[in-house]
């Protein structure tokens, strides 16, 4: 069985002696341990980072450029392996974890352009003679800490943008899925990294406490429920840290009369089950507007009874387990309360066949296949909580202004849609709602790289969002210099304030 450890000051490193079991979620058995990381380790990683920071600072923005590139290249000549590593331990299909880290990738491409991304302003002449002009300059040792849903994206928003601003990092991936951070950090050191700069350490609670603690770890990312980033956000901030915790979502597709509902089938079913639902950009409750419900829940429950289900190392799988059997058991019983608070069940995931084996409920693994609810009621819990798995809740609202409404008085601000063909709707729903990322005939409105990923609401805490030019700004911080150089016939000492003459 495999035993994943730590990567601290260039090398794989072993800690504290606590470990956890590390799933096969297809299967539910257990394929290794993964270290735990204890106070000791943490400190270690951050005295590798203290001690790696003044050197990378310095380092010109060609030289760092040239190294995001070769780690560039390096990611993509093995993003087959990494993609298999993520499929092992989390349980999505090869296709999917392939996606996940090319849309990793692009963060780290535009973390190459490092030397445009951090050109400052100049003013000359100020005054007489006085020039002034910004810089932006690295914090120090920065830390991210992230979910188990994209062990790879996830960490590549953060570290790329934090390494090229000149910062050294410390990732603390989930314990659930750890094997990727270690490839991650194996293929920094053949791009050339000097060591310290990126670290890994393996944990729990404790590894978070440690680093939201720790004095000089001047700011940390954070990716996970509402619940986690209110406590890292509060308990950072507490502790005079830089802070942005992106938490949970509740993500509506607002689906209009006049849409194109094959389109709307297509991308409900698509942005829904991807990933088994473990998405916080996930599509999970579809509001149609009287009167296309009756024939849109049709076309959706036509699509997944297409779907095939397996392991994620099967080509044909196209939907995989969901990552822990706790968290299986979870997402299922929010079936049962469905029907409890009203919710007709059209699409029982628990009896969805997995390939090679029986109904999703019987086979050895932690399996729930896609669900529909339809008829959800607007304030049950079903609607209103984030379930992070394949239930797709189907609200039915009079209007557009009914919808629009539901949207906005949720607990969260992650990402919504609108699907129509009426242009003006559109351009009144992306002004109305109270929602960052906003997608019009696209289910998962995630941003390119060179824009930057956040929500509103409950979905963020602080306020910078990740990569993009908010990442640039959030791993560096401002400094204006105003400078005069005199010349040999300046006018001598002159005690008077100094104006703008």
């Amino acid at each position: 069985m495999k035993h994943v450890n730590h990567w601290i000051n260039g090398t794989r490193v072993s800690g504290g002696g606590r470990t956890s079991e590390i799933f096969n979620p297809a299967t539910g058995e257990v394929g290794g341990a993964v270290e735990l990381a204890a106070v000791e380790d943490v400190d270690a990683a951050v005295e590798a980072a203290k001690a790696a920071f003044p050197a990378w600072r310095d380092a010109s923005l060609v030289k760092r450029a040239q190294i995001l590139f070769r780690f560039r290249e390096l990611l993509d000549r093995n993003r087959d392996e990494l993609a298999a590593l993520i499929s092992a331990e989390h349980g999505k299909v090869h296709s999917d974890a392939l996606g996940e880290v090319a849309r990793g990738i692009e963060v780290v491409e535009f973390a190459c352009g490092i030397p445009h991304l951090l050109k400052g302003g100049f003013s000359e002449n100020v005054s007489t003679r006085v020039d002034s002009y910004s810089i932006r300059q690295p914090l120090g040792v920065v830390a991210g800490i992230t979910p188990f849903n994209f062990p790879a994206m996830v960490p590549m928003w953060m570290f790329p943008v934090a390494i090229a601003c000149g910062n050294t990092f410390i990732l603390k991936p989930s314990e659930r899925d750890p094997s990727a951070s270690l490839l991650i950090a194996e293929l920094w050191k053949q791009a050339g990294l000097p060591d310290g700069v990126f670290n890994v350490v393996q944990g729990d609670k404790v590894a978070v406490d440690r680093l939201l603690e720790h004095p000089s770890v001047a700011a940390v990312s954070f990716v996970g429920s509402t619940p986690i980033a209110r406590y890292v956000y509060e308990t950072g901030t507490a502790h005079g840290k830089r802070v942005q915790a992106l938490g949970g979502a509740k993500n509506h597709m607002l689906v209009l009369p006049d849409a194109d509902l094959d389109l709307v089938a297509d991308s409900a079913v698509s942005a829904g089950f991807g990933s088994a639902g473990e998405r916080c950009m996930a599509i999970s409750v579809v509001l149609a507007v009287d009167p296309v419900g009756d024939e849109l829940v049709s076309k959706i429950v036509e699509r997944v009874g297409k779907l095939t289900i397996g392991p994620g190392d099967q080509p044909t799988s196209e939907m995989g387990p969901l990552v822990t059997e706790v968290h299986r058991d979870k997402v299922a019983s929010y079936i049962d309360l469905g029907l409890e608070e009203g919710a007709k069940l059209v699409v029982d995931g628990r009896e969805t066949p997995v390939q090679g084996g029986a109904a999703a409920a019987q086979t050895p693994g932690f399996w729930l296949g896609p669900t529909v609810l339809d008829h959800v009621p607007a304030n049950s819990r079903v609607h209103r909580e984030e379930i992070f798995g394949p239930v797709l809740s189907v609200v039915r609202v009079k209007s557009y202004e009914e919808g629009l409404e539901l949207i906005n008085t949720g607990e969260y601000g992650n990402g919504t849609a609108i699907f129509t063909n009426d242009g003006g709707a559109a351009r009144r729903f992306q002004n109305e709602v109270e929602v960052g990322m906003v997608g019009i005939n696209v289910p998962i409105p995630v941003p390119m790289a060179f824009y930057s990923f956040g929500g509103w609401k409950a979905s963020l805490f602080g306020d910078t969002h990740v990569h993009g030019t908010e990442g640039v700004h959030f791993y560096t911080r401002g400094k204006v210099v105003t400078s005069r150089w005199l010349d040999p016939s300046h006018g001598g000492v002159n005690l008077g304030f100094p104006t703008n003459k």
